[in-house]
């Protein structure tokens, strides 16, 4: 006769106001469904949140939770330990810094404790100082203010990584690929398949499977050498490159590359880098706390009063106003800050 099997994972999600339904729904179900092919509750789960009350998502969406974050603190020094404990966050992260979460999940890690990310939480593991020196994920939206906000985490624009007893994930669908990588970890590739199958997915994506569409779908751009040059650009905002500069790296003259960005983007390629050195711009403002100074030079600006005059005229606003908005559109219920 078999043993009956044994092995089994304890997870705590801990829900941040204004977190992301899909990713978390998708982590859940995907777990559930490996218990159903398994025939036993391999894996057991609760939720948590700041004060123990009901948690409200991005969508209106409120869930109610099973404990607080004092009885999480608790748990660690008895038998209700989990063996993982994951940040669920969405929007707004940005705003969100509570140094009692920053300390359980430091004590967490340094317990065995494995932990991990959904969406933007890879922002909060952050703060909290896990992610130093480590790989990690986070949805490509969110990526440039988290990479000038944390320049000594090693972030990607991967669907997840894990460096370690550390898991974070993009958010969206990735949440199915992060939490089939655990399964398949802990009970091998069959398991992996027959999960897939009940979610109706064709395929098990790797962890370095692109965020999002590749150039070619995302702009509908069929011309290679246009797409060569977008990808110079993407790459250099920082410093943007001359045309004569793009133009010799894609075998091109000047001219040659003024007809095609014509012809395909219906604007001039000097047109085109600046919408995305702005756009780049816009997505700092809202993320970050940097001055504005140095948004403008993290985005190949000369001067503030340049980078302020090509975004007014882009936008029709201003930096100042951008940001502005931005804290008026942020939740009066988001704690930004807690003892």
């Amino acid at each position: 006769m078999s043993k009956a099997p044994t092995r089994k994972r304890n997870i705590v999600f801990f829900l941040v106001p204004n977190f992301t339904l899909l990713p978390f729904a998708g982590a859940i179900e995907t777990l559930r469904i490996a218990n159903r092919m398994l025939g036993y509750s391999a894996y057991e789960w609760r939720l948590a949140s700041l004060d123990g009350g009901k948690v409200s998502s991005s969508s209106g969406i409120s869930i109610d939770v099973d404990s607080s974050l004092a009885d999480e603190r608790r748990f660690l020094s008895g038998e209700n330990r989990p063996n993982m404990a994951i940040i669920c966050s969405g929007v707004f992260v940005e705003d969100y810094s509570n140094k009692s979460v920053n300390a359980w999940l430091r004590e967490a890690y340094n317990r065995s404790v494995a932990i991990g990310s959904l969406c933007t939480g890879a922002h909060i593991l952050a703060q909290a100082g896990l992610l130093n020196g480590k790989r990690c994920a986070i949805h490509w939206e969110n990526l440039p203010g988290f990479s000038e906000a944390f320049p000594e985490a090693e972030v990607y624009a991967d669907l997840y990584e894990v460096d370690g007893n550390l898991y974070t994930c993009a958010g969206g669908t990735a949440s199915l690929d992060m939490m089939l990588n655990l399964i398949g970890q802990d009970f091998g590739d069959s398991l992996v398949n027959r999960v897939c199958e009940q979610h109706l997915t064709d395929r098990v994506r790797a962890a370095s499977d692109r965020q999002r569409l590749p150039l070619r779908a995302r702009l509908g751009v069929q011309n290679n050498k246009v797409l060569q040059i977008i990808e110079l650009m993407e790459a250099s905002l920082a410093e943007p490159m001359s045309l004569i500069e793009i133009a010799e790296k894609v075998d091109l003259s000047r001219r040659q590359v003024e007809r095609l960005f014509r012809q395909e983007m219906g604007r001039s390629p000097a047109r085109y880098y600046l919408e995305i050195r702005l756009d780049r711009a816009r997505h700092l403002l809202v993320q970050s706390t940097m001055p504005v100074v140095e948004v403008a030079v993290a985005c190949g600006f000369v001067s503030a009063s340049h980078f302020s005059k090509c975004y007014r005229e882009f936008y029709n606003r201003s930096p100042q106003q951008e940001r502005a908005e931005r804290k008026m559109a942020t939740p009066v219920n988001l704690p930004r800050t807690a003892a």
